[in-house]
């Protein structure tokens, strides 16, 4: 059986990091039914810090087609996206292509394979925002729309799927980023020392921030009121470190925002050094999907910068509040975030073998497979 798999955004190579390797070791274990898997990354992420990283220590294999797209408008980078991954299908003529999340390569990815016949499979199908404005609503409700297999990561992701009347090939597997987290905890104490120290910061003793979606960047009153939020609870014993995403500093700059000396900007990181920094922060504050989850692992109490989240569970256990883009609710947030959690994480993304999960499923889908 073969599949072609489509990343471009560096949660989706987290992701693919559990499945990849899960593949490979089902491979030595099933040599007649093995899953071949061919990489495509699309150049969404370019820069080294954002992608190329990311291969290099979590073990990886190298795609086996960059396609270079690199930046541009939705349009013209999701069309991009589409003439040239139809072009890999077209040659690799896989079982099914198998895409992740909600970015523009998973959209092109699934269009793609669309028009072509090919099988879908979607990981982290029927997250729902129910915010329509949002460029990654669109991506995954049209994806789930045109999937054949639907992994889910939660029982609200299955029930929304049901909602929209979609229920074939619906499967509840849990969460691959769990996965993720739970193998590469371990690795992330050898850059531990070094992270910490090189950013001067102690264990507790730190904010962590991220700041990367359209809905905040490309609104500077919003973005100026994130920023505001975090000078202000900027201080010398608890600086805010903000590994500070390149759209981010783009529309920063146009807008002229700057921030005082206990607000550290940095460079993006590596995803062993961002395990480090969420486990060990006081509180982190966030617009990503991912980074609320990790938060929510680790027993971190989490601000999302976001008027909703797709990741119910986590306000709903008292770990995440929303607050939005507002200056004052996201300073209250932080003051009240202690008092908000009531009870401990539970395992409502699943136990941690989501890949191994999505493996079994796509090898018993096999014999379905027409060619």
């Amino acid at each position: 059986m073969k599949i072609v798999s489509i990343i471009g955004a560096r949660p989706q190579i987290v992701k693919a990091a559990a499945l990849s390797q899960t593949i490979v070791a089902h491979r030595k274990e099933q040599h007649d039914r093995a899953i071949v898997e061919v990489i495509v990354h699309t150049g969404q992420h370019y820069d080294d810090n954002m992608s190329q990283v990311f291969f290099e220590e979590l073990d990886i294999p190298e795609p086996d087609y960059y396609l270079g797209i690199g930046s541009g408008s939705h349009g013209e980078q999701t069309g991009k996206m589409l003439q040239k991954i139809e072009t890999v299908l077209k040659e690799e003529e896989p079982d099914y292509c198998l895409v992740y999340g909600d970015t523009n390569s998973t959209l092109a990815g699934a269009m793609a394979a669309a028009k072509l016949h090919i099988r879908i499979a979607h990981v982290e199908a029927g997250l729902r925002s129910f915010n329509r404005k949002m460029p990654e609503e669109i991506n995954r409700v049209v994806t789930d729309h045109v999937s054949d297999l639907l992994f889910c990561p939660t029982e609200t992701s299955v029930d929304n799927l049901s909602k929209e009347g979609i229920s074939a090939g619906v499967h509840h597997v849990g969460d691959v980023m769990l996965d993720c987290i739970r193998f590469y905890t371990k690795r992330a104490k050898t850059v531990e020392k070094k992270t910490l120290k090189g950013l001067d910061i102690h264990p507790g003793s730190y904010y962590l921030a991220t700041v990367h979606r359209a809905e905040n960047t490309n609104d500077s009153a919003r973005l100026t009121h994130i920023f505001q939020a975090l000078d202000e609870i900027a201080n010398r014993d608890c600086p805010v470190v903000l590994p500070l995403h390149p759209r981010t500093v783009k529309y920063a700059q146009r807008y002229g925002l700057k921030f005082s000396d206990d607000v550290r900007v940095i460079q993006p990181v590596s995803y062993l050094e961002m395990v480090v920094l969420e486990s060990h922060a006081r509180l982190i504050l966030t617009d990503s999907g991912g980074v609320q989850k990790e938060a929510y692992w680790f027993s971190v109490p989490c601000i999302t910068l976001r008027d909703e989240t797709e990741w119910v569970e986590t306000v709903e256990s008292g770990w995440n509040i929303l607050t939005g883009a507002d200056k004052h609710r996201i300073i209250d947030g932080v003051k009240h975030s202690y008092r908000a959690r009531h009870v401990s994480p539970e395992s409502v993304y699943g136990n941690g073998s989501a890949a191994n999960h999505i493996c079994e499923i796509l090898q018993g889908a096999a014999s379905d497979c027409v060619r």
